[in-house]
């Protein structure tokens, strides 16, 4: 099956795919949050089997110095290990970053994204109104990373964009989440890791890593009334598709 989403760092990729790998998670999506990870992903979808790059500057550093490099962005981003720009959007929970500069990365990466005609992988938090005005004029596919705005599945569910839940979508805490889960149409529900972080209920506490998908999609499967095995085809024929695998 696939991870659609993960942080590797590159000193623990080979120990972390070999784990993966004999978990039956043969494919894995690394995402970058700047233009040095983006580098980063790119050499390590170059070097393995089943790994591609997700590529993008992070509503955190929307102020660093990475927004000022669009044009390095699109160049790694012309790379065929690389399927999608993110991960973008906007966060209003932390200030890391001025709410007019994340607006400005935003919109800029979109433009990117529409120029490539590239799929764009979305983190929004606290920030719904504004995320849904962003990509109200975006014409290409939307992956909402981290489902955690139930607000947003009205939107999702109108536009058709693909939806990936992570490892809080085990948590006892989060049945809302898993009623999302349960509306998400089948072509469009994705699963992820978003490794190192969000670690699924059986490994919580523990830094997360792509071997654990595996418990989040058995638990969106017996939220959905599917088996694991069903749902697992379903998810790895989306991300094929999503992603252009």
């Amino acid at each position: 099956m696939i991870d659609t989403h993960a942080h590797l760092e590159p000193g623990e990729a080979e120990e972390v795919l070999r784990r993966a790998r004999a978990a039956g998670v043969d494919r894995v999506l690394v995402v970058a949050t700047g233009l040095a990870e983006a580098h980063d992903a790119l050499a390590l979808a170059k070097a393995h089997d089943g790994v591609h790059a997700i590529l993008g500057i992070h509503p955190h550093n929307a102020e660093g110095p990475d927004a000022a490099h669009l044009d390095e962005l699109r160049e790694l981003l012309r790379s065929d290990c690389a399927v999608a720009v993110g991960e973008m959007g906007l966060d209003y929970f932390r200030d890391y970053a001025s709410p007019g500069a994340q607006r400005r990365l935003f919109d800029a990466q979109l433009a990117l994204a529409d120029e490539l005609e590239m799929p764009v992988v979305i983190h929004t938090r606290a920030a719904e109104a504004d995320t849904l005005a962003a990509l109200a004029v975006f014409p290409g596919i939307v992956v909402l990373h981290c489902f955690s705005s139930p607000e947003l599945l009205p939107a999702a569910l109108e536009r058709g964009w693909y939806v990936s839940f992570a490892g809080n979508a085990t948590y006892p805490k989060a049945p809302e989440l898993r009623e999302a889960a349960r509306q998400v149409a089948a072509d469009r529900i994705l699963a992820e890791t978003d490794s190192p972080y969000l670690a699924p209920q059986p490994v919580r506490g523990r830094p997360n890593e792509p071997a654990n998908v595996v418990h989040t999609l058995a638990v969106l499967a017996e939220a959905r009334g599917e088996t694991a095995q069903e749902l697992e085809r379903r998810i790895d024929a989306n991300a094929s598709t999503a992603f252009g695998l």
